[in-house]
């Protein structure tokens, strides 16, 4: 089957304006790089991702899943096949007493918004991660000292069989910057957030205090993926990478920030490749000098130009 008819079979499921082709993946990762997908699909439902797939699987087309892209490395090459991004489109928020259901697509950040105005507490640690509640499933996202673990109740997934499973907390397996859901290769579709009441004015407090911290240790006004590396179990990886002497050094535009060195910054137009090479330089002399190796944190996906 030619590339043509698999578009009009997609189309047939998500509809024509939910499809692009050769969309540039600059535009939808923080780190504002990577080349073009070849195929870029923006599901409105759960189903819809079943049945795009499906067709994948059937016509033997690679696909990737992502959400906002905040946590991704997209090579200059690009991607082949599908990018399949669950985003805006489906991305509600529901609230029953102390109980949070979000789909999938919805920023972290939005549903803690939404705990704020329902005066549930619990979320305040995730009013500043910037990705999806389907990312954060697969991840275990956190931050100071607290992770999707501490308020995960439930989430549905779509299994290796294609089949939309709930999984209990338990079940979902997980650890530090890790599940089940990224091990097995699962897509999550929707989450439960089990939640406490409150008081507002705490709640609110506790957010302005996170988000003033952010600010002032943070380089939230460059394009970035966040904390690059992994922390190692015997130290901190911003504490190794200045010891290292690595604050500032830069490839191309690609830089270890100078206000935090746990984070590497587009500067300027920097490429996927600017990147991943200060990520191995990084890499190296970290573990030259410390005998420590150090593990990205973000996903690269791709091909080389």
């Amino acid at each position: 089957m030619n590339k043509c008819d698999i578009i009009e079979k997609f189309i047939a499921v998500v509809g024509k304006d939910n499809i692009k082709i050769n969309e540039p993946m600059k535009n939808h990762t923080s780190f504002k790089v990577g080349g073009p997908a070849d195929i870029f699909i923006t599901p409105n439902d759960e189903i819809q991702i079943r049945d795009i797939l499906r067709l994948c699987r059937e016509n033997e087309c690679p696909i990737f899943v992502m959400g906002n892209g905040t946590n991704l490395v997209v090579k200059d090459g690009g991607i082949r096949g599908v990018v399949l991004k669950i985003f805006d489109d489906f991305s509600k928020i529901y609230t029953e007493g102390s109980m949070i259901t979000a789909e999938a697509g919805a920023l972290l950040s939005v549903v803690s918004k939404e705990a704020l105005r329902a005066s549930l507490k619990g979320m305040e640690f995730a009013s500043g991660i910037p990705g999806t509640v389907g990312g954060a499933i697969a991840m275990n996202a956190g931050a100071y000292n607290s992770e999707i673990n501490d308020v995960i109740y439930s989430a549905d997934v779509i299994d290796d069989d294609l089949n939309i499973r709930t999984l209990s907390k338990e079940e979902l397996q997980m650890g530090y910057r890790t599940s089940i859901v990224s091990a097995k290769g699962y897509i999550a579709v929707r989450a439960k957030f089990a939640l406490k009441i409150g008081e507002y004015d705490e709640i609110k407090a506790r957010m302005d205090t996170l988000r003033e911290r952010r600010k002032a240790k943070q380089p939230l006004n460059m394009p970035s993926a966040g904390s690059t590396f992994k922390r190692p179990k015997e130290s901190f990886a911003p504490k190794l990478i200045e010891e290292a002497g690595l604050k500032g050094r830069s490839v191309g535009g690609a830089m270890v920030s100078t206000m935090h060195s746990g984070f590497i910054v587009n500067v300027g137009n920097a490429t996927a490749d600017d990147i991943l090479k200060l990520i191995d330089i990084v890499e190296e002399t970290v573990y030259k000098k410390f005998e420590i190796s150090l593990e990205p944190e973000v996903k690269v996906i791709g091909e080389d130009l």
